[in-house]
């Protein structure tokens, strides 16, 4: 029988224990990232457009090399990990799907043309991110030791840097790909949402 491995210091901060009902509960958080945008005045331009939109498929593009490396394992809402993922946009940053969401919601910030949440919002972000990492630092550290430790010694957490030694794995694009069509369904709904606000509402 396996024993299961002593929580980590980690694991047991306030940050982690805040961290992890913040974590349990992320999928409604960007709620607010689409009602505030939708609802203040702010014109758009087709500037915005294009600003936001390459922001948007940068931070896509973070996420789905990250979806790609890791599977679809990176949708789970428990603590149970499987593996350490390494690899690929892994060894560059720990958290690409944080930094991708940061990415694409700041570009759907800028296309809004609300310019006074931008700064609002990124420092939301930078709060829920920070505690939802370090909970989940905390359950690495638990499961992986000092494999874990390692990595996260070796890797930026938010700013992406290239590896000094290469991580070869699996990449599985397909399943990334079709792991992002409700993601991209919802980006397609709030471009709509935004051009009907922009046509009966604040012309």
């Amino acid at each position: 029988m396996t024993s299961t491995p002593p929580v980590s210091a980690s694991e047991q901060s306030t940050a982690a224990r805040w961290g992890a009902v913040l974590f349990r509960n992320r999928g409604w958080l960007p709620v607010l990232f689409l009602v505030v945008p939708l609802l203040a005045p702010g014109h758009l331009s087709a500037k915005q457009w294009i600003i936001g939109g390459i922001i948007i498929a940068i931070g896509e593009a973070i996420r789905l090399a990250g979806v790609a490396a890791a599977g679809t394992v990176t949708r789970r809402r428990s603590r149970n990990v499987q593996r350490l993922v390494t690899y690929g946009i892994f060894s560059w940053v720990r958290n690409p799907l944080y930094v991708g969401n940061f990415l694409v919601w700041m570009g759907f910030a800028v296309i809004s043309g609300v310019y006074w949440f931008i700064p609002v919002a990124a420092v939301i972000f930078a709060i829920e991110y920070t505690l939802i990492v370090r909970y989940e630092e905390g359950v690495l550290e638990t499961i992986f030791g000092a494999e874990y430790l390692a990595y996260k010694q070796r890797t930026p957490r938010w700013f992406p840097r290239p590896p000094a030694a290469k991580d070869s794995g699996e990449h599985h694009w397909g399943e990334a790909w079709r792991s992002e069509v409700s993601t991209l369904i919802q980006y397609v709904v709030l471009v709509a949402l935004f051009l009907v606000k922009e046509r009966y509402f604040y012309r």
